[in-house]
């Protein structure tokens, strides 16, 4: 199966995951964010470091940053994998970049207890942003890497 299908698909599911989580109800969604947020203090009380400041406002707000993350590595990589360059290329990803996080919160507008903010939309655009910027610092590190290896010394013989 050729790779841009996988990206695809991969990019979708996850997607349709993200979405998934914006309907449950605020009762579901905040018992998630509980056992994370009870995972992540015993895991920073184990390693000796205050756990006062930690809330779960911060890993709900941690987590939709991770998410889009996530989809910014997926996206880019999906992209690319379609060999989709120049224009139409920043065209889609900021498209999909910024309706996905639109879609996700304004699905939460009809789930029971839960409400869509705008602050969440620029936080998960942040995390797009974020996400991107990591798979362009490792596209640009491994070109030069490339290009390092490819250089011949005056003997002939590569580097």
């Amino acid at each position: 199966m050729k790779k841009k299908y996988i990206w695809t698909a991969v990019t979708v599911l996850y997607v349709l995951f993200v979405f998934s989580n914006s309907m449950k109800p605020a009762t579901v969604s905040s018992a998630d964010s509980g056992k994370v947020l009870s995972l992540a203090r015993e895991f920073l009380a184990a390693s000796g470091i205050s756990i006062q400041w930690l809330t779960e406002h911060i890993i709900r707000k941690t987590g939709h940053f991770s998410e889009y993350t996530l989809f910014g590595v997926l996206l880019s990589g999906c992209i690319l994998s379609h060999g989709i360059g120049g224009e139409r290329r920043w065209f889609i990803h900021l498209t999909a970049g910024y309706m996905v996080p639109f879609v996700d919160e304004t699905i939460q507008l009809f789930v029971n207890g839960r409400s869509g903010q705008i602050s969440d939309v620029w936080l998960d655009c942040s995390g797009v942003a974020f996400g991107t910027l990591i798979v362009a610092v490792i596209m640009l590190t491994k070109k030069r890497m490339e290009k390092l290896y490819d250089k011949k010394l005056p003997d002939g013989t590569g580097i």
